[in-house]
């Protein structure tokens, strides 16, 4: 069976519903082409750790299992109410601690580095307004509450439930694709890397 201390957990969601404020930039089939393109750049970034995909969609679940990745069907629930019934069936599993990584990260690496730590590790993006990616224990109770301002939401629900804070700049792990000026960036990035 697919169980192990600690698990890397990305929400994914539909593909073709995937970064609708891209469209002024990107029509509907290259949106969720780059969706699925960011979303294997951080499955692949997990590794060694095992990986599950919470999802609602069909076709995601299928991209999941093709990965390689556990899939948890948790359909209608929103992101918050999806991450955390994925960190409370990745419990009930056996896993102590979870990567919860979201899948618009084209340039993630290095996700395992984050674990180790104790309390809750926070990586904010580039303003520090959202968390990109967050480390829990399993059985910590912490509630997530993403949408604008969820860093400073994240640091305080840390301190309800008493446990300590890491917060990680990580410039690569900062960079999300969310608006049309983020792809400009993302394709500097990638002619530069060249």
């Amino acid at each position: 069976t697919w169980v192990g201390p600690v698990a890397v957990l990305v929400p994914v969601k539909a593909f073709r519903e995937a970064k609708v404020r891209l469209a002024p930039a990107l029509g509907a089939g290259d949106r969720a082409e780059l969706a699925k393109v960011m979303a294997a750049a951080v499955v692949a970034a997990a590794h060694p750790l095992p990986v599950a995909v919470v999802c609602d969609d069909v076709e995601v679940a299928q991209w999941a299992r093709d990965a390689a990745a556990l899939v948890i069907w948790e359909p209608g629930r929103g992101l918050n109410g999806a991450v955390e019934a994925g960190v409370s069936q990745l419990r009930h599993a056996g896993v102590c601690q979870v990567v919860v990584a979201h899948a618009d990260l084209p340039n993630a690496t290095g996700l395992a580095a984050l674990t180790g730590h104790e309390g809750i590790v926070l990586v904010p993006d580039r303003m520090r307004d959202g968390t990109n990616v967050i480390v829990v224990p399993t059985d910590s109770g912490f509630r997530f509450s993403y949408g604008p301002g969820s860093f400073a939401r994240h640091v305080l629900e840390a301190a309800r439930i008493g446990q300590p804070v890491d917060v990680i700049d990580d410039p690569l792990l900062a960079f999300d694709v969310d608006w049309p000026a983020d792809l400009i960036t993302l394709a500097n990035q990638r002619a530069n890397a060249r």
